[in-house]
């Protein structure tokens, strides 16, 4: 464990982007792991949410999410970093049964709680991991660009600069900004935070992996999109098959 979380450290610290294409069970962890240059693997909250039939946003019972990461960690000989939401409802807790199943990263988001509250959940998940004597790998997420709600866009990325900032003093390891970022916000949060401390999520006018790695952002992800990718394919797979259709080729 101890080996593991110092090697995702390490992969943040890299010059080259780190590059997390995220899993929702066994199959899709083992097909990704598989994959040549795949140097850790993600879980997305959203997308093992939805494998077992439960919306995004803590709707599914903790009990399933910690199953499955525990069986996706077990799954896989790479550093396993999870999504666990919001913390549900034990930021604290909810890391300690991350490390007993076997991760060594997460993300915990803010959902745009009062500051305070925010980085007093932060702290507690650090000292949790630090409990556990882990270095684990905390990407605390601040939702200010998902929860914009038409506010205008620099007092929107003045609060996630201060949050994040507030977050990497309280102990995180990185700093997660989703939403639609082009390159002079990306560049001007990396200014703000550090290179190296940036995450963030592929999205609409998401510059290029080349080009954030240059601008020095940490790590890129991609969240639920791949499994809707595979549920597309599969769908369409589906319906060639039920109008007669035989196998594509493989």
């Amino acid at each position: 464990m101890h080996d593991k979380a110092a090697e995702l450290m390490r992969l943040h610290a890299l010059p080259e982007l780190l590059i997390l294409v995220n899993v929702w069970d066994v199959a899709s962890a083992r097909a990704v792991a598989a994959q040549p240059g795949c140097r850790a693997i993600a879980t997305a909250s959203a997308a093992i949410a939805a494998a077992h039939g439960y919306p995004d946003g803590e709707r599914i019972p903790p009990r399933l999410m910690f199953e499955m990461i525990d069986r996706i960690a077990a799954a896989v000989d790479l550093p396993v970093t999870a999504d666990l939401e919001a913390g549900y409802g034990d930021p604290a807790a909810a890391v300690r049964a991350a490390i007993a199943a076997g991760v060594v990263g997460a993300n915990l988001e803010d959902r745009m709680r009062p500051l305070a509250d925010a980085v007093e959940a932060v702290q507690s998940a650090v000292t949790a991991a630090d409990a556990e004597g882990v270095p684990f790998v905390l990407n605390a997420r601040t939702d200010a660009f998902l929860m914009a709600a038409g506010r205008e866009r620099n007092a929107v990325l003045a609060d996630a600069m201060q949050r994040g900032k507030a977050f990497l003093d309280a102990g995180a390891s990185c700093v997660f900004v989703p939403g639609v970022l082009d390159a002079q916000a990306i560049g001007a949060l990396v200014d703000a935070l550090g290179r190296g401390r940036l995450s963030v999520l592929a999205m609409p006018r998401t510059p290029p992996p080349d080009e954030l790695a240059a601008l020095g952002v940490a790590r890129l992800s991609y969240g639920p999109l791949p499994q809707r990718l595979m549920s597309a394919a599969l769908g369409d797979l589906a319906a060639t098959l039920l109008a007669g259709s035989t196998l594509p080729a493989s």
